[in-house]
Formats: C-alpha cells, structure tokens, sequence
C-alpha cells in the first residue's frame, strides 16, 4: 500500500507517530467525537493492510504502540474503545506471529481490554453490532489469543474470555457467531498446554440445570465446544472427577456439589468424554455411606436408561456393579434402581434379560414399596409395548395379586386389568399380544375366592370397567361378557357366577341398620326424610331396572348426598360404593334380549365365535350357562317372548348340556310363561313331557322341577309322567331304566302327597326285589377299583339311580310312619357290609362294587340331613358310613368327603357327621389328608362364625359347637374295626393319629378354655358306658382307652387345660348310657406320647 502519511507527531518515548492521511493527532485534548472520527480511519487503514505491508508496518509500529496507551485502554468511551479494540486485533493480525508488545503486563492489559469489549456481542441490534462482529471473526481467524501462551497467568485471559462469550451468547446470533467463538475457544484449548480447573469450571457451569435453564445457547455453545474437543478436555475431565469423587477434594473446584449432574450432562454430550471417570464410578458404587451409593445409582439409572445409550454394551463390569445395586442394603437405593428399570425396559429392551432376575428377587422384597414399585415398572412399561415386558416379568405382576399388603394387591390387579382392556378388549396389537395376556381374566376372577373384602370388591369393579365395561353400548357390552363367558377357565366361572350371586343378595337384602356401621345408619335415616331419595333407590334395587335407569339413579342420589363445601365426604364415598354393588350395571331385559340373539348367531353359524378365539358349540354351550346363572339372579330379565322362542329352539338342539341348561333357564325364569304366554306354554310342555321321559338323566331332573315349578297344574302333569314311567319298569333293559328312576324319584320327592303310595309298591316289587336284589350280568374280572363313567355297566348305574330314588322317596315322604325308612337303612347297610355286592354271588366286578359302597353311604348320609331318618339311624349304621372315608378305592374316598364337607358347611348335617374326618388320618395319600384337613378348619370356623352371629344358636350348641364332636369322635374311633386290641401299640398309635388329627385343628385356640371343656368331656365319658353294648366289657375297655388317649393327647398339646371348664359338657345319650361310677384308670402304655 502507498500512501504519504500525515505531519509525524512525537510519542511519549520519542519515537515519531505517524497516522494515515488524513487523520490528525489523536490526543485527550480533542473532543470524543472527534477521536471516534479520526479513530475510524485508522481502523480503516489498519483493515486495509496485510502482512506483507513490510514498510507500512514498519512506519505505523508507533502508532501501534500508542494505541495500547492508558488513555486509549482506559477511555470512558465505548465507542472509542471498539474501534481502539478493532485496530488492535488488526495489529495483532498485521504484525503475526510476533506482536508489536513485548511486555507481559500490556500484553494482559491488552487482551483483557479487548475481551472487555466482546461483551457488545450481546446486543445485536446495536448500530455498531458489525463492528463487534469484525473484532470476534479477526480474533478468531487469526487465532490472536494464543500469543497469551507465553504469559504466567494466561489463564486470568481465557477464564474472563470464556465466561465473556458464555455470557453474551444468545438466541439471536447467528450461526457464524457460535462458529466464531467455538473457534476462538477450541484454539485456545487445544493449542494450549493443558485446562486449568478454572478454565474448566468456566464451561462447565453452563452444563448444570440452573444455567442451562437460564441460558440455553450457552449450553449449546458448551456442549459443541466439548463435542469439539474431547481429546484435549477429556483428562483434565477425568482429573476433575478423580479430585472430587475418589479423592474426595471438593474444595478443588465450586463446582464439586454438581459432579453427577455434570456426568450425566457430559455423557449426552459424548460419553467418550468420561473415559475414565466411569471406573471411578464403579468405586463410588460400592461406597459405605448409603445415600452417596443413592446419588451414584440415581446418575447411572439415567445413564443407562437414556434412550440411545449403549452404555450397558459397552461398560459390562459398570453395568454387572449396578445391577448389583438392586440387592442392596439400603432400601431407597434398591427402591431407586426399581424405578430405574421401568425406563430401562422401555428404551432399551434387549436389557430385559439382565434386569428380570433382579426384579424377580425384589417383588418378594420384606419391603412394601419396593414390591409395589416392582409391580408400577412391570406395567407402565407393558402399557407402553407389551413387548417389552416377557412373560416372566408378568409372572411377578401375578405373584403379587396375592400379595399380603392391600396396596400391592390392589396395584397388580388394576395393573393386570388395564394391560387386559388395553391388549384383549381393544386388541391395540394384534392377536398375538391378546394371546399373550389373555390368562389375566381367569386369574383377576379367581381372586374372588380371597377371603378379603377390599380383594372382592376390587373384583367387581374391574369386572364393571376393564373386563366388561359397563359404558359400552348394550350390544357391545354382552357381545364382549358373551365370548368372555365363553373363554374362562371353570374357576373363573365359579368365582363369576358367586360374584353376580354375592351382588344378587345385597340387592334383596340391604345392610341391616342396626347392625351396620354409621355410614348405613345414617343414609338409613336419609332415606326416611327424603322420599324422592327413597323411591329412587326402591327403582334401583327392582327387578325391573333397566342399566341406563341404574346409571341415571345413582349419578341422581349421589348428587343429592354431596356437599360442596366438603370436597372429601366419606359417607358420600361409602353410599356410592353401595350403591356401585347393587346397581344392576349389566343385565336388563334388553342385555339379556342381545345375549340371546348372540347365542342364536352361534346356532345360525353367522357369529363371530372363530375369530373371537371359540368354537361355535363352545359358545353356544358358555352362552347356555351364561343365561341359566343370570336366570337365578335376574329372573324378571327374561320375560319375554322372543328370549323363550330361542330358548325353545334350545330345547330341540342335539347337545344334551345346551337343552339341560335351557330346560333350567325355563325353571329359574318361566313363573308368569301360564300366564303371559299361552304360546310358550303350549309348545314347552310336551318338550319337558318327552325329556321327563326319554332325556338324560340330568334333562330329566330339570324337566321335572320345571313342570312343578311354573304350572298351576302341577299334579295332571306330574301324573302324565309317572303312570306311563311307573309300568314300563324293567330290569331287564337296565340301559333304558336310568332316566325313568331319575324322574319317578324326583317326582315322588316333590309331590309327595300324590305319589308317595304309589312309589312304594314300585320301590318294593321293582326297585329293591328285582334291580338291587339280583345281578343280572357279570361285571369285568380286571381287578380295577374304580372306572370312568362311560365304563360303568347300565345294570350298575341303573342300581345307583335305583339307591337315588329310594332316598328322594324318603326326602318327599319325611317321615317313617310305614317303617320304610328302616328297610331303606338296613338295605343300604347290608350293602355296605357286603362291600357292594349284595347278592354276594360275586358276579359284579371291583369297580362296580366301589360305586354301590359310594351310593351307599352317600345316600346315609344324604338321609341324615333328614331329622326324622336322622332319629332311627343306629350307631352301627352310623359306623359303616363313617367307614366309606377309609374305603380301598381313592375316588370313593375322594368323592365321600366332598360331599361330606359340601353338607357340613352348609350346616345340613348333624354335628356327629365331623368326627368322620377324624378317620382320614389313617388315609395314605398325602393330599387326601390335606384335603380333610382344611375341610375340618373351614367346617369348624363355619360353626364358631355362626354361633357369634346367632344369639338364638346358643340353644342348640350341642348339635353347632364345634368341641361337641370329640364325643363322637372317641366313640366312633372305639369302634373302629382297625381297633381290635386296646394294648397293641401300633393300633394305639393309630387312634392317637386319629384323635390329633381333629384335636389339632379344634385346638389352634382356646376360646372360652374350650381345652378344659374337651379335657372335661373326656373325663365324663369314663363316667359312662358304650350305649351301644353297655354289658360288653371288652367294648367299654375299648371306650375308655381312646378316652386316654385323648386326655394324654389334650394334656402334653396344652397347658391351659387344667383350667376350670366353663360348663359342664352334656353327652349324647344315644352314644353314652347316664354316668354312673368314678373310671379313673389309665388303660394304655404312656410311652406312646413321646
């Protein structure tokens, strides 16, 4: 460049300044703007030149030289010390690589002025934004800061440039602006020696959340700038975090109390940026002090669960260390990694695996939360894909529903109902994912046999809004119960079916105020106030009501029990609640309309049952049995004639279990068909006539209670049945006997007045002389004990009918004015004797024999629950009833005690029919044992339960208090014909066994010193003699040995039975004569108690 410059002016240290042309002295005796002006062209002259200007360079090195002069570093002018600023980057530019400033302190004192004047950066709509501009890219460009590299305290530059750019960055720069600073901070970083701390802390406190929420361009300026750099940064980084987080200096830097809010920032960044702080975490892990492990999991669990880490991949031992986190010690650590694994499943899947074992240890955790939270992880990330949770994961979510806390419980089962509504109701992903999870209606359902109220309810309710959504229209509603009917496992059904029965109940019977809680009190007493209240809940509980009138109803009530000024109103809560159960949410007459022309879509062949996962015979048949359950519970419901034409259509079908169901349906429902519909009744009757008479047996029942039930007359058509059934009896075709003895019997049972007389010349010229007296064929000589149904001869089932009908003979009759009773009883005990061939010619085989042993007693035992047969029932037929329980064949033995139970706990059965259990000690078949076991303790809590509820039961304890068995037990054991020598200790061990099996369960408390109270009884009965052979001495040796037996059992198994009993106990005349003289010898070895 050439150009003459202006009139030289002398500096301050003599040498010759000379300015561009044009400009003037530059001095503090001219105005600002003056200098601004004179300033420019300098800028100018300064823009204009290059590096190779050697004579210009030469020529302005003093103006160069003057320009870092106080006056200009110092000048209260801003707009003077940008172009100050603006010709000194320039001169750096110019004079490169060496400056024109060979000392230290101006070389700092310049380069803080420029970095000063960085700050106008910030506001880019300042006239003189472009010149900022220009200073940034010319610093950048030419790299100026690195001339600080020969400077001590360098570091003071680039700490206050660092926070200056930081600081200004904003979003309204432009992209070159950030490129510009990026470059000017890489420079320095990555040509420099090393980062300072300081240096260090200057970038990252634009990581941490406060200023990241505060200024989010500066963290991005950081974040590109580390991205940039992370081969220079990264081991002053690590030395960084091995200071503070193994060394434990926190006073190294301000910014120790962030460190994992740093790495988890850092590792988003780039996770190469903590190469080697990842070790140290490890360290931390594995610390002592729980909370600083707590802070260490809470950083990994985002660590490895951010979406596209691969940080499990890539770091095994950190990951394998975490992982070990799950079992740890302190209980908010292992809660957190929970939590953690929630997200961990859902970004990344492939790590399910791993985390499965560990869940599966925690959702048996002693800690409430903890399982609870297991359960939350489990579902969140099933409702988000259900598949990324496996089937073991829900395996777990399934343990819990049984968990002992409600909590847990209520959250896996309202979790298993969600991912229900979401993957079957709606299928959201395929037939596949339904398949998956379609377990979850049988096992939510089984739940109903909880004993647990808060268990039940739950059930209900989400029955009403995630199995079969109560809101759906009426049609989508019984299409969605009609094929989940279809598809539940027999329990499920079971507990369906008791659920509908349980809300049945509480319709017809409303909590009774004076014994309910407050709550029924109180709303009680509203009622009585209000009788718009009052009516509406008489339309709710109506069998009229229809579902829409149910909503309407309870929406209308708690409106009117709600109080605005308390938000939380627990009376309102606990009504609706009620309410909730008794409304009639799913069954009207219209439900019922649209389940049956379902159901007659299946029979059309036009329904959706293949894809809807059933066979068509399938549904018809669930459909069937759907509508019979619904028929008890809402019978109104069916009446109408369109529901009965499809039902008859029922009738006429082949598949036996679909017209026996539509056969009861008309039973349960058809009261008003006489009536109301002319045409049903006239079509019904000869259908119930033909199945009455050449039905199944079980078609044949139902036919026959359907006649009696819904026909005035009764006894015309009963009598249509009998006479021709009645005649045409033979023993001879013994395939064609079974139906017409089911239906003779049940007819004589339900009308006995009319058919009692009858039935006594067929029971004793064709039942007992000619069927059950004579073995018309021989039986399979194959040595089995038992066969399955469709093996049993027609001779055999035909006698068992035969047994069947004597007995419902006798129920009808009820009472033994014709000594028939009596006959019955020695008949079915000679057949007991007899082992089941009564004719003891040996022509029927071993399973034959097994079932008539098991009609037999059954049918004792059905008798018993008769008082008047259960009067003239003898001991001795008492005992070989008894007997069945220890029969050679296992089903006897199993079917015996089920009935035996299912009659006990409905309290049918006289209080001496439990001491039977007591002979399943002997039974070899350790679930047999079991299962009389937990008959007995649910039998005797049955008792105990009623006795408190009743106050009027304390007039019958002997025949309801539970200890009242030991009596029975005692005698029944001594005449046991295992019990042959009262001194032989195997047979003594084994009435011990007897005796402790019903003791045990009696025992498990002592409430009002019931131990002093059987102790007692057993002390009276050596009072007395065996009832049934007083003379016998041998038989009242028997006696009083397992009374011994008893007393040392009760003796060495509590300590509180020396106490005074609390009443003196009454024996059962027809087991024991009066007491008469003091017994007190102890008749068998003592060592047996050991």
């Amino acid at each position: 460049m050439d150009f003459p410059a202006t009139q030289p002016k002398p500096a301050a240290d003599g040498k010759i300044i000379y300015y561009p042309p044009g400009v003037k002295e530059i001095t503090d005796k001219i105005t600002n703007d003056e200098v601004v002006k004179r300033l420019k062209m300098v800028v100018k002259t300064f823009m204009d030149m290059d590096q190779d200007s050697e004579d210009e360079k030469q020529q302005y090195l003093p103006l160069a030289l003057h320009l870092a002069s106080e006056f200009f570093l110092r000048n209260p002018n801003k707009d003077v010390r940008l172009l100050v600023a603006c010709c000194l980057a320039d001169i750096f530019r110019i004079y490169a690589p060496e400056a024109p400033y060979t000392s230290h302190d101006k070389l700092k004192d310049i380069f803080l002025f420029i970095t000063r004047q960085l700050k106008g950066l910030e506001d880019t709509k300042s006239p003189q934004f472009n010149r900022y501009f220009y200073l940034l890219e010319n610093l950048a460009w030419v790299k100026s800061y690195n001339i600080c590299f020969e400077l001590e305290d360098c570091n003071d530059i680039f700490i206050q440039l660092f926070r200056t750019l930081f600081s200004v960055i904003n979003n309204s720069h432009n992209q070159k602006v950030q490129m510009h600073m990026l470059d000017l901070m890489s420079s320095i970083i990555m040509e420099g020696d090393g980062v300072t701390q300081e240096l260090l802390d200057s970038i990252l406190i634009n990581l941490i959340p406060a200023h990241k929420n505060l200024n989010k361009q500066a963290f991005d300026l950081a974040k590109v700038l580390l991205k940039r750099t992370v081969q220079t940064i990264e081991p002053c980084i690590a030395n960084f975090f091995n200071q503070v987080l193994v060394l434990g200096k926190s006073s190294v830097s301000d910014l120790s109390e962030h460190v994992f809010d740093l790495i988890q920032e850092l590792f988003a960044i780039d996770p190469h940026l903590l190469l080697s702080v990842m070790p140290q975490l490890e360290f931390k892990l594995k610390s002592n002090d729980g909370e600083e492990r707590l802070a260490v999991v809470r950083l990994l669990a985002k660590l490895f669960g951010s979406k596209d880490s691969d940080l499990a991949t890539q770091n095994r031992p950190l990951w394998q260390c975490f992982l070990g986190r799950f079992n740890d010690i302190h209980v908010p650590v292992r809660l957190e990694s929970v939590k953690f694994a929630s997200h961990c499943l859902m970004n990344h899947p492939d790590l399910a695996k791993d985390l499965t074992e560990y869940l599966k240890v925690r959702s048996h955790d002693p800690e409430e939360a903890i399982r609870h939270d297991v359960i939350v992880t489990i579902i969140t990330a099933g409702k988000r894909d259900l598949s990324l949770v496996n089937d073991q994961l829900l395996g777990f979510v399934r343990e819990r529903t049984l968990d002992k806390r409600w909590r847990v419980r209520k959250e896996a089962m309202m979790g298993l109902a969600q991912l229900y509504k979401k993957y079957c109701l709606h299928a959201e992903a395929g037939k596949d994912a339904a398949e998956k999870v379609s377990w979850i209606k049988d096992k939510l359902l089984h739940i109903y046999y909880q004993n647990s109220i808060d268990d039940k309810l739950l059930v209900e309710k989400i029955f009403a809004q995630y199995l079969v959504p109560h809101n759906l229209e009426t049609e989508e509603r019984m299409k969605c119960l009609y094929y989940l009917y279809a598809s539940l496992d027999p329990n499920a059904v079971k507990a369906l079916n008791e659920m509908w029965k349980c809300q049945n109940m509480l319709r017809k019977n409303l909590p009774d105020p004076g014994k309910a809680q407050d709550f029924v009190k109180k709303f009680n007493q509203v009622l009585g106030d209000d009788e718009k209240l009052r009516s509406q809940l008489e339309l709710l509980i109506s069998p009229t009501c229809s579902c829409k009138q149910a909503d309407v109803c309870v929406r209308e009530i708690a409106r009117k029990l709600a109080n605005p000024k308390q938000p939380t109103n627990p009376f309102l809560e606990m009504v609706k609640f009620l309410l909730e159960r008794i409304a009639p949410v799913h069954i009207d007459s219209e439900a019922i309309s649209a389940l049956v022309k379902l159901m007659n879509k299946s029979i059309e062949g036009t329904a959706d049952d293949e894809e809807e996962g059933v066979s068509p015979d399938t549904a018809i048949r669930a459909g069937l049995e759907l509508l019979k359950v619904l028929s008890f519970t809402h019978p109104t419901s069916f009446h109408s004639a369109e529901t009965y034409e499809s039902l008859l259509q029922c009738l006429r079908m082949e598949d036996d279990k679909v017209a026996e169901a539509a056969i009861q349906i008309f039973r349960n429902t058809g009261h008003k068909i006489e009536t109301d519909l002319p045409q049903i009744r006239s079509t019904l009757i000869p259908i119930l006539h033909q199945k009455a008479k050449r039905g199944t047996p079980h078609q044949a029942k139902q036919a026959v209670h359907c006649i009696h039930a819904i026909f005035s007359n009764k006894e015309v058509q009963l009598a249509q049945i009998f006479e021709p059934l009645s005649r045409s009896l033979n023993a001879d075709v013994p395939e064609q006997l079974i139906t017409p003895l089911v239906s003779l019997g049940h007819i004589s049972m339900l009308a006995p007045d009319q058919f009692a007389s009858p039935m006594k010349s067929v029971v004793a010229n064709f039942i007992v002389k000619d069927l059950l007296m004579n073995d018309r064929s021989t039986g399979e000589k194959n040595g089995k004990l038992w066969s399955p149904d469709e093996e049993v001869s027609p001779e055999v089932l035909a006698k068992v009918q035969a047994i069947k009908l004597l007995v419902r003979w006798l129920l009808g009759m009820k009472n033994n004015q014709s000594k028939s009773a009596n006959s019955t009883l020695r008949l079915l005990s000679a057949m007991l004797v007899s082992e089941g061939d009564l004719t003891e010619q040996k022509r029927i085989s071993k399973s034959d024999m097994s079932r008539l042993r098991l009609a037999a007693g059954s049918a004792i035992m059905k008798l018993a629950q008769e008082p008047c047969y259960h009067e003239i029932i003898t001991p001795e037929q008492f005992q070989l009833c008894a007997l069945v329980i220890n029969d050679e064949c296992y089903q006897v033995r199993q079917i015996f005690a089920q009935k035996l139970h299912k009659a006990l706990v409905k309290l049918l059965l006289p209080l001496e029919y439990m001491a039977i259990f007591a002979l399943c000690a002997k039974d070899p078949v350790k679930e047999r044992r079991a299962h009389a076991r937990q008959c007995l303790l649910k039998n005797i809590n049955i008792r105990r339960e009623y006795i408190k509820q009743n106050p009027m039961a304390n007039e019958k304890l002997l025949s309801l208090l539970p200890e009242y068995v030991v009596p029975y037990m005692i005698h029944l054991l001594a005449h046991d014909p295992d019990f042959t020598k009262p001194q032989d200790v195997d047979q003594l061990r084994d009435v011990k066994e007897c005796l402790w099996f019903m003791l045990e369960v009696l025992m498990t408390k002592n409430e009002n010193n019931s131990h002093a109270f059987m102790k007692k009884m057993s002390e009276n009965i050596k009072l007395t003699r065996d009832a049934q052979s007083p003379d016998e001495p041998k038989a009242n040796e028997k006696l009083y040995t397992v009374c011994d037996v008893a007393l040392c059992v009760i003796n060495s198994k509590s300590a509180l039975c020396n106490a005074d009993s609390p009443k003196d106990p009454v024996l059962p005349t027809k087991f024991f004569t009066q007491p008469e003289k003091v017994n007190l010898l102890i008749l068998f070895p003592k060592f047996l108690l050991n």
